[in-house]
């Protein structure tokens, strides 16, 4: 089994930090400074969203990449002095900035697009740009009959060539949440998959860092994982023997959001970049390959790569409070750590 220790992931996040400790300004009347996620968001944005804003409105963007918690984090030691005009934030990250007020309101009047966004998609401080789909990714090859649900990753004969990762990204968070939930647990209980987790562990064919995972499944060294419709779109693209399947409890969906940071220097500016990018030629140009993001604007005809067939789908996939969730989490990827990765 392959088993990665505490000490090298966290080494492998130190490194993949380093990419934002420079910091980027753009306080041109032409400019605006943007957060975003390292590797395939950050070459998206570059690729796509970045030539789409300075034509549309001639406005130049700096991007300045880090993972969602050091978005927060930065933001909050600038101590009223933003470091950059926007985050791009999944669930978790943007209850917290949202709760430590780091956020401008949000005026739907100043988008040209807000209209083709679904309803409850543009909120008080945030407006989605991406939705993710989490379920369960498998070798159709190596698993003639799929598994059916969460309870089955434990069971032979999958167990024995599961991927194991912790709570440090959403789309890890959430799957283990539903998985407690089969073994009935809730969103604030998961004692009863750690349980589970601690049986499993042995058997699993590895156990990693949530980053890790595509590259273990493309080698071969895992068959099954849980995971976002974006990573198997990209590895199928790849050739990879990959299928995804939403478990018989439904599939998981979350949003990414754009959220303007408050006190910025370039608000004006801030908004026609998020304009940008929820317009339907980006959101077009993003589910394609390689970035295979899922759009959220509803005049965009969905490529058949995404495993979801229409923007309604989501409405009736399963979300979750990260209210509730927010304040076990650290512990959770604490316990993680110390009893499953070890």
């Amino acid at each position: 089994m392959a088993h990665f220790t505490r000490r090298s992931l966290l080494a492998g996040a130190g490194a993949l930090g380093l990419a934002g400790l420079s910091p980027r300004s753009a306080s041109a009347s032409g400019s605006v400074t943007a957060a975003i996620y390292p590797g395939t968001w950050e070459e998206a944005y570059r690729a796509v969203v970045a030539p789409a804003l300075k034509k549309a409105s001639n406005v130049d963007i700096a991007f300045d990449p880090l993972f969602a918690v050091d978005q927060v984090a930065k933001v909050r030691a600038a101590r009223g002095v933003p470091p950059f005009d926007c985050f791009v934030l999944d669930p978790g990250p943007a209850a917290a900035a949202q709760a430590a007020g780091l956020f401008e309101p949000i005026d739907a009047s100043k988008l040209t697009n807000a209209a083709k966004i679904p309803a409850g998609l543009i909120k008080s401080h945030g407006v989605t740009c991406n939705a993710q789909v989490v379920g369960i990714a498998y070798n159709p090859k190596k698993f003639p009959a799929p598994p059916k649900g969460w309870a089955d990753l434990f069971r032979s004969p999958y167990v024995e060539r599961l991927g194991l990762t912790g709570f440090q990204t959403t789309f890890g968070t959430v799957s283990i949440i539903e998985m407690a939930k089969v073994f009935g647990g809730s969103d604030t209980n998961v004692e009863p998959v750690f349980a589970e987790l601690k049986k499993a562990v042995s058997k699993a064919a590895a156990v990693a860092a949530p980053a890790a995972m595509p590259g273990l499944f493309q080698q071969g060294q895992i068959d099954i994982m849980y995971t976002n419709t974006n990573t198997v779109a990209i590895l199928k693209g790849r050739g990879v023997d990959i299928e995804f399947i939403k478990p018989e409890t439904g599939a998981i969906t979350f949003q990414t959001t754009l959220h303007i940071v408050k006190g910025a220097d370039n608000v004006a500016n801030a908004y026609k970049y998020i304009d940008a990018a929820i317009s339907a030629e980006v959101q077009g140009a993003l589910q394609r390959q390689p970035y295979n993001m899922i759009p959220i604007n509803k005049d965009v005809t969905l490529v058949d790569t995404l495993d979801i067939k229409s923007v309604d789908e989501l409405s009736r996939m399963v979300t979750h409070d990260w209210t509730t969730i927010n304040p076990q989490r650290a512990a959770w990827i604490e316990r993680f750590n110390k009893e499953i990765t070890k």
